[in-house]
Protein backbone atom coordinates (compact mmCIF):
# COMPACT_ATOMS: atom_id res chain seq x y z
CA UNK A 1 0.00 0.00 0.00
CA UNK A 2 1.34 3.24 -1.04
CA UNK A 3 1.42 5.91 1.53
CA UNK A 4 2.63 9.94 1.27
CA UNK A 5 3.74 11.39 4.69
CA UNK A 6 4.02 14.79 4.90
CA UNK A 7 5.92 16.82 7.53
CA UNK A 8 7.94 20.49 8.32
CA UNK A 9 4.90 22.09 8.94
CA UNK A 10 4.74 24.47 11.95
CA UNK A 11 4.29 28.11 12.97
CA UNK A 12 6.49 30.21 11.48
CA UNK A 13 6.40 34.41 11.17
CA UNK A 14 5.77 36.20 8.23
CA UNK A 15 8.56 36.83 6.06
CA UNK A 16 10.26 33.57 7.56
CA UNK A 17 10.56 30.15 5.86
CA UNK A 18 9.81 26.50 6.07
CA UNK A 19 10.57 23.08 4.19
CA UNK A 20 8.11 20.78 3.67
CA UNK A 21 8.63 17.31 3.05
CA UNK A 22 6.90 14.50 1.04
CA UNK A 23 7.53 10.98 1.83
CA UNK A 24 6.80 7.89 0.19
CA UNK A 25 6.55 4.25 1.60
CA UNK A 26 5.36 1.55 -0.57
CA UNK A 27 6.51 2.65 -3.70
CA UNK A 28 9.26 4.87 -5.37
CA UNK A 29 8.59 8.51 -6.34
CA UNK A 30 10.81 8.25 -9.00
CA UNK A 31 8.32 7.86 -11.74
CA UNK A 32 5.36 9.72 -10.37
CA UNK A 33 4.38 13.64 -11.07
CA UNK A 34 4.08 14.99 -7.28
CA UNK A 35 1.93 18.20 -6.14
CA UNK A 36 1.62 20.44 -3.49
CA UNK A 37 -1.53 21.41 -2.75
CA UNK A 38 -3.06 23.71 0.30
CA UNK A 39 -6.49 23.86 1.51
CA UNK A 40 -7.21 26.97 4.11
CA UNK A 41 -10.23 26.96 6.22
CA UNK A 42 -13.69 27.64 4.23
CA UNK A 43 -11.81 27.78 0.83
CA UNK A 44 -11.35 25.12 -1.63
CA UNK A 45 -8.38 23.15 -2.11
CA UNK A 46 -5.71 24.90 -4.33
CA UNK A 47 -2.46 23.42 -6.20
CA UNK A 48 0.36 25.06 -5.27
CA UNK A 49 3.21 23.53 -7.40
CA UNK A 50 3.95 20.88 -8.52
CA UNK A 51 7.13 18.29 -10.62
CA UNK A 52 7.64 16.21 -13.39
CA UNK A 53 9.53 13.08 -13.16
CA UNK A 54 11.88 13.43 -16.31
CA UNK A 55 13.33 16.51 -17.00
CA UNK A 56 11.90 17.36 -13.39
CA UNK A 57 9.27 20.61 -14.97
CA UNK A 58 8.24 22.67 -12.40
CA UNK A 59 5.36 24.38 -11.91
CA UNK A 60 4.01 27.38 -9.06
CA UNK A 61 1.00 29.18 -9.16
CA UNK A 62 1.07 32.71 -9.38
CA UNK A 63 0.55 33.56 -6.08
CA UNK A 64 3.95 31.66 -5.17
CA UNK A 65 6.49 32.24 -7.73
CA UNK A 66 9.97 33.22 -6.30
CA UNK A 67 9.14 32.43 -3.00
CA UNK A 68 8.35 28.42 -3.28
CA UNK A 69 10.56 25.97 -4.49
CA UNK A 70 9.48 22.48 -5.47
CA UNK A 71 12.59 19.72 -5.79
CA UNK A 72 13.02 15.66 -5.56
CA UNK A 73 15.61 13.65 -4.43
CA UNK A 74 14.42 9.98 -5.70
CA UNK A 75 17.64 8.17 -3.14
CA UNK A 76 15.28 9.65 -0.64
CA UNK A 77 12.00 9.10 -2.16
CA UNK A 78 11.11 12.65 -0.56
CA UNK A 79 9.38 15.67 -2.20
CA UNK A 80 10.42 18.61 -1.10
CA UNK A 81 9.08 22.09 -0.50
CA UNK A 82 10.72 25.04 0.39
CA UNK A 83 8.82 28.05 1.31
CA UNK A 84 10.46 31.80 2.05
CA UNK A 85 8.69 34.67 2.79
CA UNK A 86 5.47 33.43 3.99
CA UNK A 87 2.42 35.67 4.29
CA UNK A 88 -0.09 35.13 6.21
CA UNK A 89 -2.39 34.56 3.58
CA UNK A 90 0.29 31.17 2.92
CA UNK A 91 -1.86 29.45 6.29
CA UNK A 92 -3.28 26.27 5.37
CA UNK A 93 -3.24 22.98 5.27
CA UNK A 94 -0.42 21.83 2.72
CA UNK A 95 -0.44 17.89 1.26
CA UNK A 96 1.22 16.41 -1.36
CA UNK A 97 -0.58 14.16 -3.90
CA UNK A 98 0.50 11.81 -6.85
CA UNK A 99 -0.80 13.89 -9.82
CA UNK A 100 -1.96 13.05 -13.97
CA UNK A 101 1.26 15.25 -14.84
CA UNK A 102 3.18 18.35 -14.15
CA UNK A 103 1.63 21.13 -15.60
CA UNK A 104 -0.65 19.11 -17.53
CA UNK A 105 -3.05 16.67 -15.02
CA UNK A 106 -2.02 18.50 -11.89
CA UNK A 107 -5.49 18.44 -10.78
CA UNK A 108 -5.84 14.51 -11.55
CA UNK A 109 -4.85 13.23 -8.10
CA UNK A 110 -4.38 9.67 -7.67
CA UNK A 111 -4.04 9.30 -3.71
CA UNK A 112 -2.46 11.97 -1.50
CA UNK A 113 -1.58 12.57 2.20
CA UNK A 114 -2.79 13.69 5.34
CA UNK A 115 -1.14 17.20 5.70
CA UNK A 116 1.03 19.23 7.33
CA UNK A 117 0.30 22.05 8.91
CA UNK A 118 1.67 25.71 8.11
CA UNK A 119 0.29 28.45 10.31
CA UNK A 120 1.89 32.09 9.81
CA UNK A 121 1.43 34.58 12.09
CA UNK A 122 3.08 37.50 14.29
Amino acid sequence: QVQLVESGGGLVQPGGSLRLSCAASGSTLEYSAIGWFRQAPGKESEGVSCISTNKGNTYYVDSVKGRFTISRDNAKNTVYLQMDSLKLEDTALYYCAKIGGCPAGFNAINYRGQGTQVTVSS
